[in-house]
């Protein structure tokens, strides 16, 4: 099932870190394989896709996000 989540995009987790989408509610879905243009902070995002739950991580910073589509959202 495919969600929306809007939010800020920052650099979290241990040693190099990993990318991860940070909803206003506090939420932190961490970016599954994200495009380069996603591989930067950005201050509002809202990306399309699917939570795997399949997958785990070292992070372990929240649900893992697979990107379908995302928007940038300019200030």
């Amino acid at each position: 099932m495919s969600i929306i989540v809007t939010g800020r995009v920052e650099q979290q987790g241990f040693g190099l870190g990993t990318w991860a989408l940070v909803t206003e509610e506090g939420e932190t879905y961490e970016l599954k394989d994200p495009p380069a243009e996603l591989s930067q902070p950005h201050p509002q995002v809202k990306i399309e896709g699917i939570i795997r739950e399949d997958i785990m991580t070292i992070a372990m910073i929240g649900p893992v996000l697979e990107i379908n589509r995302f928007e940038v959202i300019e200030p």
